[in-house]
């Protein structure tokens, strides 16, 4: 008897099956493609987003306010009497003192020149003219005085002061310093002692 049983399946029919498997693959490889590009895109425009938002924050932010200009030099300079008047001899014309120039804040101070009022009296420094004074580091001068003219030095305790040019980054000024009773005393019997013959006014 004759039997008619199943279709066996050729010997291409699976690898045809593996064929179309493999092909139906590829749509779905090539969708991958393009949604790795778009989120390329996306994370590069994300990027320059960013970016110009940076940029217009820098742009647009406010400036800050100034810095204060620094102090005028008269307001952050102590000229003092420290004493070591010497006495001069009759007939002698110079004699010496010592001050103490202190900068209290601020940038570095100038001293440019230091005088007296009086035509009859003339005064070098050491360190000479100019030199620099910094914050709390105050600076010892000795002062010459030479006597011009005995007759015209003035004794009077109202007039010996200073004359002190000063300079920084703010200004330049031309201060007069007191420096008080002591040195009016000390500097009236130098000038006394050198001039003993003027009559004192």
């Amino acid at each position: 008897m004759n039997a008619i049983g199943p279709v066996e399946p050729g010997e291409d029919t699976y690898g045809r099956a593996n064929t179309h498997g493999r092909k139906a693959a590829a749509p779905r490889a090539a969708w991958r493609a393009p949604r790795r590009h778009h989120r390329t895109t996306l994370a590069a425009a994300a990027a320059v987003l960013l970016g110009a938002a940076g940029l217009i924050l820098h742009l647009t932010r406010p400036e800050p306010p100034p810095a204060p200009p620094p102090p005028w030099p008269s307001q952050s300079v102590a000229v003092t009497y420290t004493g070591e008047m010497s006495r001069p001899r009759a007939g002698e014309r110079n004699f010496t003192f010592a001050v103490t120039v202190t900068h209290e804040a601020g940038p570095p101070v100038s001293v440019r020149r230091a005088a007296q009022p009086s035509a009859a009296l003339s005064v070098r420094v050491s360190p000479a003219t100019p030199f620099t004074v910094k914050s709390g580091t105050p600076r010892k001068l000795i002062i010459t005085m030479h006597i011009r003219e005995c007759g015209e030095v003035p004794r009077n305790a109202g007039l010996p002061f200073l004359e002190v040019t000063l300079r920084n980054a703010r200004a330049n000024e031309r201060q007069s310093y007191i420096l008080g009773p002591e040195y009016a005393n000390d500097l009236s019997g130098a000038l006394t002692a050198a001039c003993p013959r003027t009559r004192v006014s």
